[in-house]
């Protein structure tokens, strides 16, 4: 499977009183590259719910913090699909600063059908998308 990086820079908003960033804002960072891999490969979330009616949705998430990330800190996410089955995309992102991993986070993303709030397969292209 594909890796993708996208580049972060923690902001004052990101952080606590002492400059180091807030725990739940590592959920930003992963979920922007996720996007942003999505939209790489030439999809739009907006367009997938407006033409098909789906959204990815955050079924569970695992967090590991090894390093702390601070602020002004340019940060690189690293995103890999590493399976796909179903309605189900399994990823792997890792929250990087010059090489060294501050985080490592395992991703469930479920594929779901909006108007009926139910898990549907997903779509053959961006499933395809995704293999490359």
């Amino acid at each position: 499977m594909q890796l993708f990086q996208f580049p972060v820079r923690v902001y004052y908003e990101d952080t606590d009183a002492g400059g180091v960033v807030y725990h739940a804002r590592y959920l930003h960072f992963y979920e922007r590259a996720r996007t942003e891999f999505l939209r790489s490969l030439h999809f739009s979330q907006q367009n997938l719910l407006a033409e098909q009616g789906i959204a990815f949705v955050v079924k569970s998430m695992s967090i590991d913090y090894h390093i702390p990330a601070k602020l002004d800190d340019s940060l690189i996410v690293e995103t890999t699909v590493e399976q796909m089955k179903g309605a189900t995309i399994f990823f792997s992102q890792c929250l990087k600063r010059e090489n060294k991993i501050l985080s490592v986070a395992t991703v469930k993303v479920a594929c779901v059908d909006l108007g009926k709030m139910k898990p549907v397969a997903l779509p053959t292209e961006v499933k395809a998308a995704f293999s490359e």
